[in-house]
């Protein structure tokens, strides 16, 4: 458990950010000064950060296993005045760091787990980066906007829910405000998110020579092929906002011997969480019709945490969109077809305890995709450079908007 790492802070603020809260004519002039001086920190860091993402994609690691990751970003924060604690919430490759002691706390969120096979092709290199960029930049001017910056370094998003179990043991108490930003093909504020369910199916029959003597053996390959038929006909009531996708990951061993164990991974999505426990029944009844029909043993777990459906912040977002149309980002029209792209990820669990957003930033992909391999090598090209930078910079400038505006900054520390 990490409840121990939350924090309380004295409500008092400095008295430069006081005179501006005191008077709104200060506030734009002491803005920009701020954030100035927070551009000059990631201008001079610069090399550092470009490096650290560079380094991150030739060293993919997965989920639960960052090790290098959770060490390079530790390290990278210590040098520029954070406290650092590592393996909080029972989580080795989690780490907590913190800088400042203002009453305003601001929770920024690495992701840097990759996928098998094809390494950082969803850019969480990208992310842990402009995390860092995002936390150099607040770190240099906390104590004058009267805020905490506090880091929270969450492994395996793609597949064990980091974020969620850190959320659950405490990692996330006292945070006033939560961001990260995600690379992607083009530039969005509020992507679509999918709440998600995640399924292990194991099916257990009897062995027996398919030849000499099948009416022996029960076969758990079959009963696999049952489900996939149950949900292949679901599939026409579920609505176009709904996934079931999965692998067999144990089908048989050789064809001459009834297979006894079949295993599965599948996902179930849906647009918010109700939808979804709706839908997961319904699928797990596809799996139990396929056991029924073998008379096979079907044992259903997951290894990982639902994830919710996202709840953005509307006035974090727009502090946001500000902050990056000023730094030369843009943001494209969104139409029906772009919420069909539509993925999961466990910062949405934060976003439903804590305000909370994670805007696309455009690495320049074009038709290369997330999870995809052409996408992965975008990861660490001039233009990921450069969203890592800008998405970070946004990131911290639209923490400092929020420190320094009167009504925002008590609404967050009402929540």
């Amino acid at each position: 458990m990490c409840a121990d790492n939350a924090i309380s802070h004295d409500q008092g603020v400095p008295a430069s950010s006081r005179t501006a809260l005191e008077d709104p004519g200060q506030i734009s002039i002491a803005g920009a000064a701020v954030k100035a001086a927070a551009r000059a920190v990631v201008d001079r860091a610069t090399p550092e950060l470009v490096a650290l993402s560079h380094r991150l994609h030739a060293h993919p690691e997965l989920g639960f296993e960052e090790e290098r990751a959770c060490g390079w970003l530790g390290d990278m924060l210590t040098a520029h005045g954070f406290t650092v604690t590592t393996g909080v919430c029972d989580l080795p490759t989690a780490f907590v760091a913190e800088r400042g002691s203002g009453p305003l706390v601001i929770g920024i969120c690495a992701e840097y787990d990759a996928l098998p096979g094809i390494g950082h092709a969803c850019g969480h290199n990208v992310i842990a980066s402009a995390a860092v960029t995002a936390a150099l930049a607040l770190g240099e001017v906390a104590d004058e906007l009267g805020v905490t910056v506090r880091v929270l370094g969450t492994p395996a998003e793609e597949n064990g829910g980091g974020k969620v179990l850190m959320l659950e043991r405490g990692a996330f108490a006292g945070v006033h405000a939560a961001m990260m930003v995600h690379p992607a093909p083009s530039e969005r504020l509020d992507p679509f998110c999918l709440a998600r369910a995640q399924l292990s199916i194991r099916y257990e029959g009897r062995a027996a020579h398919a030849s000499a003597c099948p009416e022996d053996g029960l076969n758990a390959a079959d009963a696999l092929t049952v489900a996939q038929v149950a949900l292949g006909l679901l599939r026409q009531h579920m609505t176009p906002d709904q996934r079931v996708h999965g692998i067999i990951t144990t089908g048989g061993q050789v064809p001459n011997v009834i297979p006894e164990l079949t295993e599965a991974a599948y996902y179930v999505r849906a647009a918010t969480l109700p939808a979804l426990h709706e839908l997961e029944a319904r699928v797990r009844e596809c799996f139990e019709a396929g056991a029924v029909a073998t008379r096979t043993r079907l044992t259903i777990g997951s290894d990982s945490p639902t994830y919710s459906h996202f709840r953005h912040d509307s006035q974090l977002l727009a502090a946001y969109e500000r902050n990056a149309l000023a730094l030369g980002r843009s943001f494209p029209p969104v139409g029906p077809a772009d919420d069909r792209q539509a993925g999961s990820t466990d910062m949405a669990n934060v976003s439903l305890a804590v305000p909370s957003i994670q805007p696309l930033v455009s690495i320049g992909s074009g038709t290369a995709g997330l999870h995809q391999a052409e996408f992965a090598a975008y990861a660490a090209r001039p233009e990921a450079d450069r969203a890592l930078l800008e998405g970070g910079l946004a990131m911290a400038w639209t923490a400092v908007d929020m420190a320094l505006d009167v009504a925002a900054r008590g609404r967050l520390l009402a929540l």
